[in-house]
């Protein structure tokens, strides 16, 4: 059995509170924007631009909250098991909607536990914050079913391990985790109650994150 990580501290209720406010930071931006396209409507601006921000922004926000509902949310009843090609889905809408980062997807589709999936999400989302001026992201499974192995591959012009990941894994947290770093603490926690293991690697050209089953 894995050691427990001595950083992961949080109590039930910080977490659920820290998780909501990350998902409403993620979705108010789109939200606030379909908003100012509905006044440029009303002020009788221009209807086609006003229309363009509408429906970019109401597109943004749904992508975002469908990913959430993976994610982090329960999606199902307490250890259900989801479809991986949701997950591959969610996944690349995500990407799209924000038109900078080409998302390709490895492996068999197959239905396994939830945390699983979600730890396959949130590992994604660290991947992707990796990048943060986009690029590509290669994303492969191995036996997702049994002792499962995913890795994400990154690659693009500005990339960076994203500190707090790095911090949560392997270091000491020098601050309090809070709305910004709860995403990256949420992924080293469910990869401790998938018992997987998380690993990551920098070159010049690539950043590879993992998460291993780990067996006793």
């Amino acid at each position: 059995m894995m050691s427990k990580n001595p950083n992961l501290t949080l109590t039930g209720p910080d977490l659920a509170a820290l998780l909501c406010s990350r998902v409403c930071h993620d979705v108010i931006s789109p939200v606030g924007a379909i908003n100012n396209g509905l006044e440029l409507l009303d002020e009788g601006g221009a209807d086609s631009d006003a229309m363009d921000l509408i429906r970019t922004s109401a597109l943004n926000a749904s992508v975002r909250l469908k990913f959430a509902r993976l994610a982090f949310g329960a999606s199902g009843s307490v250890g259900a098991s989801i479809d991986t090609g949701e997950a591959e889905r969610a996944a690349k809408d995500f990407a799209a909607a924000e038109k900078k980062t080409e998302v390709t997807w490895n492996g068999p589709r197959a239905i396994v536990a939830k945390n699983r999936v979600k730890l396959l999400l949130n590992l994604f989302l660290v991947a992707y914050s990796s990048i943060p001026r986009g690029g590509s992201l290669e994303v492969t499974l191995e036996n997702p079913e049994f002792d499962a192995k995913f890795k994400i591959v990154a690659k693009g012009k500005l990339m960076r391990l994203p500190a707090k990941f790095v911090e949560i894994t392997s270091g000491q947290v020098e601050e309090a985790i809070d709305a910004h770093s709860i995403q990256p603490y949420y992924t080293v926690l469910l990869a401790e109650e998938c018992g997987m293991e998380l690993g990551h690697s920098a070159t010049g050209e690539e950043i590879i994150f993992t998460a291993e089953s780990v067996f006793v």
